[in-house]
């Protein structure tokens, strides 16, 4: 058993990792840190813990567990580890946008390796500290990285994918309240988006000068989940296309390429990115689909996690999703 501890856990990527290291057979939890719920239980901030586990948040942070997850808003990250001094022996999976990018990577002499399991597997296995992807990150890169990996990102590439509302967070505000948010849609920083970085970084490792990304990124009117469609113009066969993710993915413990087409609802509450391909007058159409919460953040985690320990790839993340 080792030992983790969850830094800002009272939001909603700290509740899905309290959530699935409970059932971890091999993890205990010792400390869920938080500055404004410390000494309450945490199932007042997460009522689906109610009668799962007593745990209580905590003020204090133990220094030396075995592995830490940074839950904490983007650019809070850097200043919590320049006032904490973990361990050498503690491996840190920090769940925000500071240390995806390559310029970013090196912090106080820790070196984070980008933490999406179907491109850096190898590097992840050896890393002491990562840099969990973002949730558009996820859903776009694995959607794109056959066709870069086969140097057939020539074109522009048009992306559209939506969010649910658990994508902004657990702080209440203009567009994720329920008035607004229901029976609505609209899109957000279109052609901007902050994870177009560390998607054009992957993107390009594998293919130099892949075409540009044109991705816009919408409010959905439901809760958790990310839809994204991408396409690009596409000289092969549709054969030759499912043949060139399948075998990508053949040995991804958490991707599948279906023959069907998919929905959100199937790969909700999972870990799981489905994928989809379409062909139509020379156009690739990809689909992917992820829960945010999970694959898009605290899933992925912990299966970064996994790998980082030696344990088996899907332990604590046998999930299934609920369709109806």
């Amino acid at each position: 058993m080792i030992k983790a501890g969850i830094i800002g856990g009272s939001g909603y990527t700290g509740g899905e990792l309290i959530r699935i290291l409970l059932n971890h057979s091999k993890v205990s939890i010792d400390f869920i840190y938080s500055t404004t719920r410390a000494g309450k239980k945490a199932s007042t901030a997460h009522p689906d813990l109610l009668g799962v586990t007593d745990i209580k948040f905590t003020g204090e942070v133990n220094l030396t567990v075995d592995v830490v997850f940074l839950c904490l808003g983007h650019g809070n990250s850097t200043a919590f580890l320049n006032e904490h001094q973990f361990s050498d022996n503690t491996k840190i999976i920090d769940l925000s946008n500071d240390f995806r990018l390559k310029a970013d990577a090196v912090f106080n002499a820790k070196d984070f390796v980008y933490g999406l399991p179907e491109l850096n597997k190898e590097a992840i296995k050896k890393a002491n500290y990562i840099a969990n992807p973002g949730c558009f990150a996820t859903a776009i890169q694995l959607a794109l990285l056959p066709l870069a990996k086969a140097g057939a990102l020539d074109n522009p590439v048009h992306i559209n994918a939506v969010t649910g509302s658990t994508g902004a967070g657990v702080s209440l505000s203009a567009t994720s309240h329920f008035s607004w948010r229901t029976n609505n849609i609209s899109w957000y920083k279109p052609f901007t988006h902050q994870h177009l970085g560390e998607i054009n970084e992957s993107l390009n490792s594998l293919q130099s000068n892949a075409g540009e990304l044109f991705f816009l990124p919408s409010r959905g009117n439901f809760t958790r989940g990310i839809f994204a469609t991408a396409y690009t113009n596409y000289n092969g066969s549709i054969d030759d296309a499912k043949s060139l993710y399948k075998d990508f993915y053949a040995d991804a413990m958490f991707t599948q390429v279906s023959d069907e087409e998919i929905c959100l609802k199937q790969i909700v509450n999972t870990n799981h990115c489905h994928i989809h391909l379409h062909k139509h007058n020379g156009v690739l159409l990809v689909t992917s689909a992820i829960d945010n919460l999970l694959k898009g953040a605290s899933g992925q985690a912990v299966q970064n996690m996994n790998l980082m320990f030696k344990f088996e790839e899907p332990e604590g993340l046998q999930l299934k999703a609920g369709v109806f």
